[in-house]
């Protein structure tokens, strides 16, 4: 029987997976107007219950300056697919 996409085992798929790039993200600095690229473990996605309280954060590696901005819904999906951490903020009762 074959496998996903035509492999045939998993010794296959996992030599394969270990090929792939890393993922990086184009992002710039409001402060300090650089652009940059940067990996998934570099930036911070919060979910919360509004579009105020979600949110993704880095560091800007020009300036160090923490950079926080609105995620929509694509954003979310684009960084959790990506392999960014994600914070699910839950409301106090």
């Amino acid at each position: 029987m074959t496998g996903v996409a035509g492999f045939t085992d998993i010794a296959e798929m996992s030599s394969m997976a270990s090929t792939v790039a890393p993922v990086v993200f184009r992002a710039g600095c409001p402060d300090c107007r650089a652009r940059f690229e940067l990996a998934a473990s570099a930036i911070r996605l919060a979910i919360g219950a509004s579009r105020r309280t979600t949110f993704y954060s880095f560091t800007c590696p020009e300036c160090e300056t923490s950079v926080r901005k609105p995620a929509g819904e694509r954003i979310i999906e684009l960084l959790t697919g990506g392999g960014v951490r994600t914070l699910r903020l839950h409301q106090t009762v």
